[in-house]
């Protein structure tokens, strides 16, 4: 099964591509993942896409498309594969779209992970992290009252990209850049949206649930 894994930060994306790539027995690829690795390997797009990063800018389309474009001519992904981060805009999409048409194939589902933005923002920014161990806590889901790691009691604090004011400026560029995708996806017909509230392994039974059907 092909599939593309779309939702707004804190939505879940990588827990719920691990536990569902797993299941189906498909490769999860990301493009955090791909970045490392080509970067790792001193691959010649690695070297380009760190000469990006390392400006603090995004890299170009045309990197990123040639990273995946190498990642899913890999073995492992000849029968099947999870994108998750990738596409993030409807170029990218009509590029994924092309690419899959060259080798005779494409999508089975999209399927979007579905959260309210206020549940989003509880989520992220009641995170906490350890200063010594970077242990992640959250002042609503652990049971925590104080300000202190229970592993190593270091200080916790509040990462700078998960204020309450950068997490709602994240979701004004995701719904400004994604929107569009969603649509173009719901367009084509094969756009499947699940709640992704409430606790994980719910989420994922819904989400296999409604993969079912683009088993084969």
């Amino acid at each position: 099964m092909r599939i593309v894994l779309v939702g707004p930060p804190g939505a879940g994306k990588g827990t719920q591509a691990q536990y569902i790539a797993s299941h189906l027995s498909i490769p999860k690829i990301s493009t955090g993942d791909i970045f490392r690795a080509n970067i790792k390997e001193r691959t010649q797009l690695g070297q380009q896409a760190k000469e990006y990063m390392d400006r603090g800018d995004l890299v170009p389309d045309e990197v990123t498309i040639n990273m995946v474009r190498d990642r899913l001519q890999q073995e492992d992904a000849r029968d099947g594969f999870l994108l998750d981060g990738f596409p993030r805009n409807v170029p990218q999409a009509e590029t994924l779209k092309k690419m899959l048409a060259e080798w005779d194939t494409r999508l089975d589902v999209v399927l979007e992970l579905v959260v309210d933005e206020d549940e989003v923002v509880r989520r992220l920014s009641g995170r906490r992290q350890c200063s010594q161990c970077n242990r992640i806590w959250h002042v609503d889901f652990d049971d925590k009252h104080d300000d202190v790691c229970d592993d190593c009691g270091g200080r916790l604090y509040q990462r700078d990209d998960d204020r309450e004011e950068v997490v709602r400026h994240r979701l004004e560029v995701y719904a400004e850049q994604t929107a569009p995708l969603v649509q173009f996806y719901s367009d084509e017909g094969i756009l499947r949206g699940i709640d992704a509230t409430g606790p994980v392994e719910d989420v994922t039974r819904r989400a296999l649930d409604a993969l079912r059907p683009f088993e084969k």
